[in-house]
């Protein structure tokens, strides 16, 4: 947890530690973190974001949660001794509102590394040679805290325009070539974690093999895996999920993300209390599931799009036989009117 610290740094950093409690202990890594924290408030380029989230709060998702678990061990000492290489990166495309960010947030708890979000529209700047300049300061900064999660959501937008015609010079391709040439090189525990939705807009040479350790799909949750997130969402709201009828809600809400779910939740805690602030009951949740329309029936053609793409080139997410299938606006209405 010092690595990337300056000597002075780190006196005062553990400095502050002993005095608190008159010891030093694995407990105290979160407090000697806060120190980089100032480091890269100071750079500008990085946002140090602060991971509430634990694995337990990612519903469903069992294959990439397993994977995450055995990929934790390899950053250590032992590890490279052994002739392991250190891990590079994890890429998430998939369904939006199915995990992806929450995954990396969770990811940051559970190996206790700082989690660092780069925002990549930061680094263009107006002058030349600024957006190259930025890059690579924000490059250094995550090499001088690392080990580290350098989280990039949603990065086919940062990199827009990088396989098609552009008007700003080259500047776009030559900071793309910049960074995944750091990418294919570096020799700092930086753990890239990018999140994609839309892999038409990913260049090529983005997915190729080296730049990543893999490549996940994350797909609609299946009927276990609602369950579960919905009961995820209960125990954040202070609600016993045992008390719910979870199998039930999950049918109801074939086809939606987790992020539909979490509304359903939502939604149904709020009619609950206008209504005399009564409890929270499974005919609350089941009728907000009813009135929602879920993003998979609105975009079933992009959701197969991704489903065909991935079969291929990414490995599932979740485990075989766990995704939920996906109807048309038209068949959805359909089928609820059968089941009502």
């Amino acid at each position: 947890a010092l690595l990337g610290l300056t000597q002075t740094e780190i006196e005062n950093a553990l400095y502050r530690v002993i005095v608190e409690d008159g010891r030093l202990d694995p407990g105290d890594i979160e407090k000697v973190i806060q120190e980089k924290r100032q480091i890269i408030r100071k750079s500008g380029m990085l946002e140090f974001y602060p991971a509430r989230e634990k694995m337990d709060d990612v519903g469903g998702l069992d294959a990439l949660k397993a994977w995450l678990t055995r990929k934790r061990a390899c950053f250590a000492r032992e590890a490279e001794d052994f002739g392991l290489d250190m891990p590079k990166g994890l890429l998430l495309i998939g369904v939006p509102g199915c995990g992806k960010s929450l995954t990396a947030k969770a990811a940051s708890s559970a190996w206790r590394m700082p989690l660092l979000r780069f925002d990549v529209g930061r680094v263009f700047g107006s002058y030349v040679g600024e957006s190259e300049q930025n890059m690579r300061r924000a490059i250094s900064t995550a090499e001088a805290v690392a080990p580290c999660i350098l989280w990039m959501d949603e990065i086919e937008k940062g990199f827009a325009g990088v396989s098609g015609a552009s008007s700003d010079s080259g500047t776009t391709q030559r900071v793309f070539g910049h960074f995944l040439t750091w990418m294919q090189e570096k020799t700092e525990p930086v753990f890239v974690m990018a999140t994609a939705n839309d892999i038409e807009r990913l260049p090529p040479e983005f997915l190729r093999k080296g730049r990543f350790d893999e490549i996940f799909f994350v797909d609609l949750p299946g009927e276990a895996e609602r369950a579960e997130i919905v009961a995820v969402h209960l125990r954040k709201r202070r609600r016993d999920p045992a008390s719910f009828a979870l199998a039930q809600v999950a049918r109801a809400t074939e086809g939606f993300t987790g992020a539909d779910i979490e509304e359903v939740v939502k939604s149904g805690l709020e009619v609950a209390f206008l209504d005399d602030r009564r409890e929270l009951c499974d005919q609350d949740l089941i009728a907000q599931a009813e009135a929602t329309l879920p993003l998979s029936a609105t975009m079933p053609e992009r959701i197969e799009a991704l489903r065909k793409w991935a079969q291929t080139r990414a490995v599932p997410a979740s485990r075989p036989g766990q995704a939920a299938e996906v109807a048309s606006e038209e068949q959805f209405r359909e089928r609820r009117r059968i089941d009502l």
